[in-house]
């Protein structure tokens, strides 16, 4: 019988041999839907815009030059900045990092308290984290705005009870924008942080105890450090979305709280649009993604180096 035992050819090759042909699927499907619409939206940045919509095959620098250079109204004055634009890819990125330190300041104690409790409160309380995705985006921030508007279940609330005299103006507000992106990706902090915590040895904690550490040495010093890779990737999953989100500044801002996914959206509405410039706003935004998520890989390399 034991010569009937399957082995590996030499180093495992006649395994690994079996590994293109399994992947080969999922190779075809990264390529259609992922490198693909990718690649094309690049073209698309280099060609001009057509009068009635679309685009022509001529290819030209005219839409990144239209997102960083103002050259006036016929395009023959002086090159100078073009505020407009920045303007919101700025916006764009403070609106998405204070939407990741909020998330990560509620996000971090609800994992940590999810993750100390039994094993059935904790598939209870996982199923309550998740129970918004069960509906569709669009509808929670429609439903949001609802909550939220002047004659909204909240002011009246407020009001009700004597707090305030007046309604709250919170839509087409930065606040309304926050409390969007907030409410739309919570859950990404929360799962991963909490997948890190479950992992996390308490005893290291009992052991600092008894070594007089006081409760905040014991978070700096050995908790943040081991769920810290759970941290990062919940930061990663909040930032990366809030920064291209277009439904929250879209439905609850206004022209003053318009971000980079909001721009993007609009140039491809109707014949109107820019597809051209879309596409190149697009591909900064991407180029921008991908260099943070370049600097956390290059910073986890170093710390496992170390």
């Amino acid at each position: 019988m034991a010569g009937m035992t399957p082995t590996p050819k030499g180093n495992g090759t006649g395994y690994r041999s079996l590994v293109g042909p399994l992947l080969l699927p999922t190779w075809v499907v990264i390529g259609i839907f992922l490198v693909l619409p990718v690649a094309l939206m690049a073209v698309y940045s280099f060609l001009t815009k057509e009068f009635r919509g679309g685009v022509i095959w001529d290819f030209t620098l005219a839409a990144y030059d239209q997102f960083f250079l103002n050259r006036g109204l016929f395009g023959d004055e002086p090159p100078t900045l073009e505020w407009t634009y920045i303007t919101i890819f700025w916006r764009s990125i403070w609106q998405a990092a204070l939407a990741t330190l909020i998330c990560l300041i509620v996000g971090f104690p609800t994992a940590w308290f999810i993750a100390t409790r039994p094993p059935k409160a904790r598939a209870i309380w996982l199923f309550l984290v998740t129970i918004p995705y069960w509906v569709n985006l669009l509808i929670r921030t429609v439903s949001l705005k609802f909550l939220i508007r002047e004659n909204g279940p909240l002011n009246e609330s407020l009001m009700s009870i004597g707090l305030i005299t007046d309604p709250l103006p919170l839509v087409n507000t930065n606040l309304a924008v926050q409390l969007g992106l907030f409410y739309s990706y919570l859950p990404f902090m929360v799962l991963p942080i909490y997948a890190a915590v479950e992992r996390y040895n308490f005893a290291l904690s009992e052991a600092a105890a008894d070594l007089y550490a006081s409760r905040w040495v014991t978070l700096r010093e050995i908790v943040l450090p081991v769920v810290k890779p759970g941290i990062i990737a919940g930061c990663i999953l909040v930032f990366v979305p809030s920064l291209g989100a277009f439904l929250a500044p879209d439905l609850l801002g206004g022209a003053k709280t318009f971000m980079i996914g909001s721009l993007i959206d609009e140039q491809f509405r109707g014949s109107q649009g820019n597809w051209p410039f879309g596409a190149a706003a697009a591909m900064i935004l991407m180029t921008l993604v991908l260099i943070v998520l370049m600097i956390y890989a290059r910073a986890q390399t170093k710390g496992e180096a170390r």
